[in-house]
């Protein structure tokens, strides 16, 4: 089942084309890597599907909703969760407190915060923060916690809206390899076991080859690969302007 499917994306800043006529789906329970050298478009088009960023054309379309106008605020209810090259969390509140937050905004309880905030879906965070195996951590503050730990929380956080769609922005930034590769391996799991479709960027190739179900590559706002991560290896313009001959 189509998840999400980008047709036609164009988006120009002053004489700048970030995209030109990208197009593009992805499956329920398939991770769908998106790569390409800096200023490819990658984040433009990230920010498109978020509804950060409105596209001067082309559609963008969730299940059988289109999803063009809508605000990332609109996005998060609609299931789609995002995580982010930085991580986003509240460093003073503790790892639960953090997805407990996301889940009161999913639930539509932020104005129950205070007082009694700290007994609600205590019993999901925790659920959220084992699957992704950070439930012994639970009580620390994240301002304590290694980077990759981190991580780990922000991904319970995008998953407490249950989401069909997950946006992924650099997942392994700033980690160590054997990190990166635990917490992919992590990410793939739940993708598949929960039929979510994902959609991710990424500078790690090692990371990228091992983990997608499929490879997208952008160059200059435009789409010049798609398949495979045999296929896009392979790929002699792919190989020309971004992956070089490691690969």
């Amino acid at each position: 089942m189509t998840v999400l499917a980008v047709s036609g994306l164009a988006k120009s800043f002053g004489g700048v084309h970030a995209l030109r006529e990208v197009s593009f789906s992805v499956m329920a329970g398939e991770l769908l890597a998106m790569i390409g050298p800096n200023g490819a478009g990658k984040s433009t088009c990230f920010n498109v599907v978020n509804g950060q960023v409105r596209p001067d054309s082309g559609s963008v379309r969730l299940g059988a909703a289109d999803v063009i106008g809508k605000l990332p605020r609109d996005m998060w209810r609609l299931g789609v969760g995002r995580t982010f090259q930085i991580t986003a969390t509240f460093a003073s509140m503790t790892v639960r407190e953090n997805v407990q937050i996301a889940l009161l905004s999913y639930h539509r309880r932020l104005a129950s915060w205070w007082p009694r905030a700290a007994n609600l879906y205590r019993r999901e965070a925790d659920a959220l923060l084992a699957r992704v195996g950070m439930e012994s951590q639970a009580g620390r503050p994240c301002s304590v916690l290694a980077y990759g730990d981190l991580k780990r929380v922000e991904l319970a956080v995008a998953l407490a809206n249950d989401p069909r769609l997950l946006l992924m922005d650099e997942p392994t930034a700033g980690m160590a390899p054997p990190e990166r590769i635990a917490l992919m391996a992590l990410t793939a799991e739940i993708v598949r076991e929960r039929g979510i479709a994902a959609l991710f960027t990424e500078h790690d190739m090692d990371v990228v080859f091992a983990h997608a179900d499929r490879i997208i590559v952008l160059d200059r706002g435009r789409l010049i690969a798609e398949g495979t991560p045999a296929q896009v290896r392979a790929n002699d313009q792919v190989r020309q302007v971004y992956l070089g001959s490691r690969h």
